[in-house]
């Protein structure tokens, strides 16, 4: 009888209390596994340098976070993926060509990695913390001190052994500087200029180009439920309507909405980016809002703005705003009465 009555006991403990077996160091992990197609997809397209240029992000924001760590006299945490995470989404953010501009831009990637470790992530209280997704303060960092750098591409090389290539303009550069009738010059016509972004066989950033890479990444995570579709859903919808309706050239409804999602760093920005934890509202709603306003603000600057690329201004503004969007979809709390009402009970 006693035994029976300790098997049914009520066990009273504090929240949580549904348990998950999913830990920080997994959930970083895994999100880090599903970059590998796109990040192998860059080292192919354009080198060993995009390996080098990615590695060395990835070992400074691990050192970096270390020392940071040892000196504030804190448990090193490098090896929960966090530090590792933001090192290749910052190398893949990198254009492959950094280091053929000039030798003296090699210390680019690790001052990147300091910004995005050190002064957004730890000193703001470390992870969970910071208001700005880390890589992207990292690269526009990067982008501002090193403009002129930071903005020359070369052409995919196709062979892991090339050191050097040609430099070329992205699509999207094409596509604002000279209109969609150089870019179809350029690719052929729109079905091999599709293939192009697809595969990622065309200049750009060392993570952004294969689209169907990081499709595949983006749903795997979706499958394991690591994200919902709510942020990079409502992103690329938005981004596909504005430029349908205002990408063309003279009249509304002209736009080409695939070379817009499948150009840049659209897809790398709706999946892996816009869908961060700390820096995205966390109520479903919320995160609708604020794709919303990722993919209005992306095409406002592409079509409208001086950059031909918008998606890394468009998240950082977005993450200003997060904090206010979950506020204005707090969930109701159960049982909770309104004070006007338990007044008016109280009469």
């Amino acid at each position: 009888m006693e035994a029976l009555k300790k098997e049914h006991q009520l066990i009273v403990s504090v929240s949580p209390h549904v348990k998950s077996e999913e830990t920080t160091s997994r959930i970083m992990w895994t999100v880090s596994l599903a970059l590998l197609p796109a990040f192998l997809a860059g080292v192919y397209f354009f080198g060993p340098k995009a390996l080098l240029i990615t590695a060395v992000c990835i070992v400074s924001c691990m050192v970096f976070e270390n020392l940071y760590m040892k000196i504030v006299g804190k448990k090193p945490v490098a090896g929960d993926g966090s530090a590792f995470l933001t090192g290749l989404l910052l190398g893949m953010n990198m254009p492959a060509s950094l280091w053929s501009f000039s030798p003296f831009t090699a210390h680019v990637p690790v001052i990147a990695s300091f910004v995005a470790v050190v002064i957004t992530k730890q000193l703001f209280g470390g992870l969970g913390f910071n208001v700005f997704n880390p890589a992207l303060i990292g690269r526009a960092f990067a982008l501002i001190s090193w403009p002129k750098a930071m903005t020359i591409w070369n052409e995919p090389t196709a062979a892991l052994l090339a050191m050097d290539a040609k430099t070329t303009a992205t699509p999207l550069g094409i596509l604002k500087e000279e209109g969609v009738a150089k870019l179809l010059e350029v690719f052929g016509d729109k079905m091999s200029l599709y293939q192009h972004l697809l595969t990622g066989n065309r200049a750009g950033s060392i993570g952004e180009t294969s689209a169907i890479a990081l499709l595949i990444g983006g749903l795997f995570l979706l499958a394991k439920r690591y994200i919902s579709w709510h942020i990079p859903v409502s992103f690329l919808a938005t981004a596909s309507v504005i430029a349908w309706v205002f990408g063309g050239k003279g009249a509304l409804f002209t736009g080409d909405p695939v070379v817009h999602l499948l150009s840049g760093g659209m897809m790398l920005g709706a999946w892996f980016m816009a869908t961060d934890y700390v820096t995205s509202p966390s109520m479903r709603k919320g995160q609708i809002v604020f794709g919303i306003g990722c993919g209005f603000l992306t095409m406002l600057i592409r079509l409208k703005g001086g950059f031909p690329e918008g998606v890394m201004f468009a998240i950082l503004i977005m993450n200003c705003f997060a904090p206010l969007i979950d506020r204005g979809f707090q969930a109701k709390v159960f049982g909770a009465v309104k004070q006007d009402k338990a007044k008016e009970a109280t009469k």
